[in-house]
């Protein structure tokens, strides 16, 4: 078990001497602002000697990445990075960092913005930074918007491998609407000098992903043609390239995720027949040949994968409401169990390793904890290095309880419960907020949920189910969601309701559903088709209108893309039912709404179009529905753009919420 003595200690000497100074110690409540803006510490990274951590520090008034020493505690370098706005960070180098970034912008020769993505080099030995791919610059074509990605670095370390998009030379005309051909090749990048990239590997319009060696050799190029549905991975042999897998799905099912060890195959994830589960597979690249599945477990999907630079993979993380991993190395199989062992009912996650494993830092999140971050070195006793969330501390956090329901069909539904502090012993006839996730194909975790840890503490029971159609719980989970929106998908979700009220733990005169993405869809139709269920409706960036998003994702990815493919699919169970979707869309049953609705969106949004609120906004007033409308202006699907927008957003539904389930007053203060 962690020391908490020790914890507090080394916060102090390690991260805080450098960036806590001036904070006012005394304890105090958190406020709606700790919750809602984004988390103030993110991204801690280790570097390959263990002695370099660098992380995200954002402030307000600032966004900068800092270096410190572990050894000398002081600190290396500090950096602006505002106008990049990194989602994720890594060490090269003891000397070198990468940050992968995106911001929306308008490329040239295109009349709407891109998310443009993309990865900076960081030398913090001189402090300067820069972008690695540029688009628009021979030859990465400018109209792309991932250019983030590295799949393998030279052996010398000088170089990168990226894939992106190219076109020919068209010298100083580089007019979007008169570049014909692009192709998705691999560049070779330098990291040493900022000279343009050098084409590695070209490949075609069709290509999506290149695996490499640790010579930097090209062993094998995957592609999928939206067009005839192939999804093929050629292998290069002999100095030629061979087809070793070929496979016509309108949706793929297999994921190739990295190569092995010896460069001769590679890893595949893929749904195993007989469990229903998302196993570890390995494919041969000299014949095609698939391997018996090498990890999987019965009571869980694999969510992912942990690998290097050259994308070997080291082990795996499970789905779950907490995480679980498992490595080929037997020795840190054990040392991740044991780590996770010293945060029992928490949910540790890997968040950066030297490379050779001496070093790890984890994250740790749960009810008694708001992303906390340790550090575990071979030798040494776990240091605790700080929280992303400060303000918040472990007695502020509400607990997380599981529990599993049966839905109306006899499917079994987990949920999670935030509960009140205060209300742990006194369980009975609370009001409470009912948030579906995102996706649909996601699941929520054990972990610190700023919404529910918000709404919880001004008094709300915060109920989670994980209705069909979630992932995470096996594939016929998954696809007893197919085609269910506003119908089995919202049953469960008003089961989940139900459940709560006859178990006398929520009092059925106060409730609210409030949803993000397909949550907000979801707590429209709630509204739309189960009115006398709920007291208030709160959408963001949801959709009112099925047939509308189909439309926008045909525009957005072409009528016969797999996007399409597979948002119809989700919506009709892959047949092409107008009436159908338009059942099931909530704009279409404005006049069946009894409870308020707040409307929130992002103008910047790629996802789920901010049209889809607009309409559902007039369609509401047109039925004289009490509906308020609140457009957050330049801000993305996920509001990460303006660090106010959340703070913004969770001020007016808990506002909301609270006016219309008849709480008197704020229990955690809005900021003034």
């Amino acid at each position: 078990m962690i020391n908490w003595f020790t914890r507090a200690a080394s916060s102090v000497a390690i991260i805080c001497a450098l960036i806590c100074l001036g904070l006012n110690t005394a304890y105090a409540k958190p406020s709606l602002k700790d919750y809602g803006l984004l988390p103030e510490i993110e991204l801690i990274a280790v570097s390959p000697s263990g002695d370099l951590v660098a992380f995200r520090k954002r402030t307000v008034a600032s966004d900068r990445i800092m270096v410190i020493s572990l050894s000398s505690h002081k600190q290396v370098t500090s950096i602006d990075v505002a106008s990049i706005k990194p989602r994720n960070m890594y060490f090269l180098n003891d000397d070198q960092l990468i940050l992968v970034a995106y911001k929306s912008t308008h490329p040239l020769g295109f009349l709407e913005k891109f998310d443009i993505s993309t990865a900076f080099l960081v030398d913090f030995k001189g402090g300067a930074i820069r972008q690695l791919l540029k688009p628009g610059e021979f030859p990465v074509y400018v109209g792309q918007t991932g250019l983030g990605s590295v799949v393998g670095i030279s052996p010398d370390g000088n170089y990168a491998y990226m894939p992106a998009y190219t076109f020919e030379d068209l010298g100083s005309d580089l007019d979007a609407s008169k570049i014909e051909k692009k192709n998705y090749s691999l560049l070779q990048v330098d990291l040493k000098k900022d000279k343009r990239p050098k084409i590695l590997s070209k490949g075609t319009s069709n290509t999506n992903d290149f695996f490499v060696d640790d010579q930097g050799n090209v062993v094998a190029e995957e592609s999928y043609d939206n067009s005839t549905n192939i999804h093929k991975v050629r292998a290069r042999q002999n100095g030629e390239w061979v087809d070793v897998f070929k496979e016509k799905k309108e949706i793929r099912e297999k994921s190739f995720v990295g190569v092995t060890p010896d460069y001769k195959s590679l890893v595949m994830l893929n749904t195993n027949e007989k469990t229903g589960r998302r196993d570890y597979y390995t494919m041969s690249l000299s014949n095609g040949a698939i391997s018996e599945a090498i990890f999987g477990r019965d009571d869980a999907d694999i969510a992912g994968i942990v690998d290097n630079f050259q994308r070997v993979i080291y082990g795996v993380q499970y789905a779950g409401f907490r995480p679980s991993y498992q490595f080929f190395n037997p020795q840190l199989n054990q040392r991740m169990k044991d780590i996770a062992n010293a945060f029992p009912e928490q949910s540790v996650y890997l968040s950066s390793y030297s490379f050779d494993w001496k070093n790890i830092v984890v994250y740790v999140e749960g009810s008694t904890a708001a992303s906390e971050y340790y550090l575990f070195s071979e030798g040494k006793e776990p240091q605790f290095l700080t929280s992303s969330r400060p303000s918040i501390k472990p007695e502020d956090i509400n607990p997380i309880a599981t529990v599993t329901f049966v839905a109306r069909d006899g499917l079994k539904i987990p949920t999670l419960l935030t509960i009140p502090s205060d209300k742990v012993n006194a369980m009975k006839n609370l009001p409470a907020v009912i948030m579906p996730h995102g996706g649909p194909e996601s699941h929520d975790t054990i972990g610190f949920d700023w919404m529910a840890q918000a709404f919880a503490s001004n008094g709300y029971l915060v109920i989670q189910p994980q209705f069909r159609g979630s992932n995470g719980f096996g594939l016929k989970h998954i696809q007893a969601g197919y085609g269910e929106w506003g119908k089995k998908m919202q049953d469960d979700i008003t089961d989940a309701v139900n459940f709560a009220i006859k178990k006398g733990i929520v009092d059925p005169t106060k409730i609210c559903i409030v949803g993000w993405s397909y949550g907000g869809y979801a707590a429209l139709a709630g509204g739309a088709f189960t009115p006398e269920l709920y007291k208030c409706v709160v959408s963001i960036a949801g959709l009112g209108d099925i047939k509308s998003m189909l439309n926008s994702d045909k525009e957005k990815g072409g009528k016969d893309s797999e996007l399409v493919a597979y948002m119809r699919r989700q919506f009709t169970n892959s047949e092409d039912d107008s009436k159908s979707m338009a059942a099931a869309s909530p704009q279409n049953f404005a006049s069946n709404f009894k409870a308020p609705v707040l409307l929130i969106h992002g103008t910047e949004d790629k996802r789920v179009p901010v049209k889809q609120s607009r309409k559902m906004n007039d369609e509401l007033k047109d039925a004289k529905k009490d509906v308020t409308y609140i457009e957050i202006k330049d801000e993305d699907h996920s509001l990460l753009i303006n660090g106010e927008s959340r703070l913004q957003t969770l001020e007016e539904m808990i506002k909301f919420v609270n006016a219309h389930l008849g709480q008197a007053t704020l229990k955690v203060a809005v900021p003034q």
